[in-house]
């Protein structure tokens, strides 16, 4: 798989668990205490395979750089929140807030990758480059799956 397959699908993986998850009330603890997790995974692994992987390899194309370094900085702010998130109990009432703004910027960053990103990088890699990123992010995004589990 090339590595904005590979990107697209984690990212279609998270938008629909997101929105699971947004649509939860303060009562579904439970659920939104799975969900929650489960994202959060999700997020660790895909950041970790990006910025280990995928960004290094884009950012050294000039043209591409600015995108990449405004890129780690979402991943940061998206952190912060997802830490926050973390600290509050799933019934607390400014939780739901929290989860809204976090997954508000999750959204922001997706579209930005995929409209701008992975454009840039249809640019400067080939076919067989991705191909060969996409088979790096597989082994390394399975390696931190298997750690986690």
């Amino acid at each position: 798989m090339d590595a904005l397959s590979l990107l697209k699908e984690d990212h279609d993986k998270v938008k629909k668990l997101m929105k699971e998850l947004d649509s939860t009330t303060e009562r579904g603890v439970k659920t939104r205490e799975e969900l929650f997790t489960k994202i959060k995974h999700e997020l660790e692994v895909h950041e970790s395979i990006e910025e280990e992987i995928f960004y290094p390899a884009l950012k050294e194309h000039p043209k591409a750089k600015e995108l990449v370094l405004e890129a780690y900085e979402e991943h940061n702010v998206v952190d912060m929140v997802m830490s926050e998130i973390s600290g509050l109990p799933y019934d607390d009432e400014t939780w739901g807030a929290k989860f809204t703004v976090m997954m508000e910027n999750v959204e922001h960053h997706i579209d930005e990758e995929e409209q701008e990103m992975f454009k840039q990088a249809r640019q400067v890699f080939g076919r067989e480059e991705l191909e060969e990123l996409g088979e790096r992010m597989q082994l390394r995004k399975g390696q931190l799956m298997d750690a986690a589990a």
